[in-house]
């Protein structure tokens, strides 16, 4: 097979190739987890990626093997990248942004990069990147503003759709607990949209944890809840609520909510007026309203 012009060699032909199969491994949670890394596929994202790379790694570098333990890796730093000559013609914009990085693709078949995505159709392009998470202690501090807490969420497309809300409505950072979806699963990355590059986030932490932290910093913690009692997100004025106020806002599975216990420990629960005959919302429209009603007022 030819070499394109634009990527680097040698031609990866084999879906056993070591480092391929060392980034298989990556589409299982457990292993995400053991290595740091995750897989991220497509043009939009990897262009992300890729600013991400440029700002942690501003020169380009060896970079470690896959089963290197030393680990010292700057968050967000592109480990590996594939791509086939067909994506690399499509998309010279990007070719254009990873030598800018000082990242080199490497050219793979088709085949090889279909073992390293769950979709139907491959977009061509792969990455392994080293996790982005940061400790809760970084981003809920008196400075900020709006942070962004999913708790019990477990549907990959709503937990990367609130991240990419939270993104366009300048959330100070996304927190993802321990009960949540792997916010770096696969499909999760995908609706992100590249968004994931652009907010803090944390995860594996505790409700309870988050909630006396943000208190203790001077934010208030709502519950994204219609149950009553609740406040009424279109007139908080009427029961006392300060929307101004510094928040995390805390919303919680599909389909059953937030548990009693951890609507108890926040500050307070809002409803979402409903004036049609709709019975509810989903999570994600539910959360694009509250997330854009507190970035409304805060930035008055």
């Amino acid at each position: 097979m030819d070499l394109h012009p634009r990527l680097t060699g040698p031609v990866v032909t084999r879906p056993e190739a070591p480092r391929i199969k060392e980034a298989a491994k990556l589409a299982k949670r457990s292993w995400r987890t053991k290595a740091g890394r995750f897989l991220v596929e497509g043009p939009q994202a990897l262009r992300e990626a890729l600013i991400r790379h440029g700002e942690v790694r501003p020169a380009p570098a060896t970079l470690p093997s896959q089963d290197d333990s030393s680990r010292l890796v700057p968050a967000g730093a592109i480990l590996d990248v594939w791509a086939t000559a067909e994506a690399a013609d499509r998309n010279e914009e990007l070719l254009d942004a990873a030598r800018t990085a000082g990242v080199r693709i490497r050219q793979a078949t088709a085949d090889v990069l279909a073992t390293l995505t769950d979709t139907v159709a491959s977009q061509g392009v792969v990455a392994v990147v080293e996790r982005l998470d940061v400790p809760l202690t970084d981003v809920v501090t008196r400075e900020a503003r709006l942070i962004v807490v999913l708790s019990q969420v477990r549907d990959p497309g709503n937990a990367g759709t609130v991240l990419r809300v939270a993104d366009a409505a300048g959330a100070d950072a996304v927190v993802v607990t321990s009960s949540s979806v792997d916010l770096y699963n696969p499909k999760t990355v995908r609706s992100t949209a590249g968004s994931l590059f652009h907010v803090p986030v944390v995860t594996g932490v505790g409700l309870p944890e988050v909630a006396e932290l943000a208190r203790a910093r001077g934010l208030q913690v709502l519950a994204a809840d219609a149950h009553p009692p609740a406040h009424d997100l279109h007139a908080p004025w009427d029961t006392g609520l300060d929307m101004s106020r510094s928040t995390a806002w805390v919303f919680g599975n599909e389909a059953w909510g937030l548990p009693a216990a951890d609507r108890a420990g926040c500050d307070g629960a809002v409803a979402i007026p409903l004036y049609g005959r709709a019975e509810s919302l989903n999570l994600a429209s539910a959360a694009s309203i509250c997330i854009y009603e507190s970035a409304r007022t805060i930035h008055l």
